[in-house]
């Protein structure tokens, strides 16, 4: 049975991933937004609340996890960290299972996967392509970020693979360090020989 070509597609902080999933969807490529599973999942009424709650109590509520809460009880606490991950990647993974079933038509799809090379999701894919902007630009997105300081971002940076390791593994890198256009130029072609690879 033929499946879809899976394309992987991560970027760091503030480099225009989203923006570029965006892209892919315009272009009729069905993505997966992993941040955005887990973000419903962790919501009023969300599968992996139970779970969380058991794990680390207190961290729930009505509105769903208390991210806050949550945080301040896994942040820089390895043991803890590995045991919100021991839920959320399980359950991430099976509704990237159910998401491919219902697309298993589809000529390619999209995983929107932010650490895709640190969590070894990169093995599972077909092809990579990284959203890459020069460092000035992503640090001035990121800064421009609600609650974000020089000192949150320095953090997130140190726990992601540096842009250039990305790039230098990536199949194709679209640069969105250019005008709006130009980046949605560089995703319709790519699209276009990915779907044209595929025939």
């Amino acid at each position: 049975m033929k499946t879809p070509k899976i394309i992987g597609l991560t970027g760091s902080i503030g480099m225009g991933k989203s923006t570029v999933a965006a892209m892919f969807v315009d272009e009729g490529v069905p993505v997966f937004d992993a941040d955005a599973q887990v973000r419903a999942m962790q919501g009023a009424g969300g599968a992996m609340l139970p779970a969380i709650e058991d794990a680390f109590p207190g961290s729930t509520g009505p509105d769903g996890v208390d991210r806050d809460r949550l945080g301040k009880l896994v942040f820089g606490d390895p043991d803890a960290l590995a045991r919100l991950e021991a839920i959320i990647h399980p359950a991430v993974a099976s509704e990237r299972v159910r998401f491919l079933e219902r697309h298993a038509d589809a000529p390619m799809v999209v995983f929107d996967i932010p650490l895709l090379f640190e969590k070894g999701g990169h093995e599972a894919v077909d092809t990579i392509v990284v959203v890459s902007a020069p460092f000035e630009q992503q640090r001035e997105r990121v800064l421009s970020r609600p609650g974000m300081d020089a000192e949150k971002f320095e953090r997130i940076l140190a726990l992601q693979m540096p842009d250039t390791e990305k790039r230098a593994r990536a199949d194709h890198v679209i640069d969105t360090g250019v005008p709006l256009t130009e980046t949605r130029r560089q995703v319709a072609d790519l699209a276009s020989r990915l779907r044209a690879a595929g025939d």
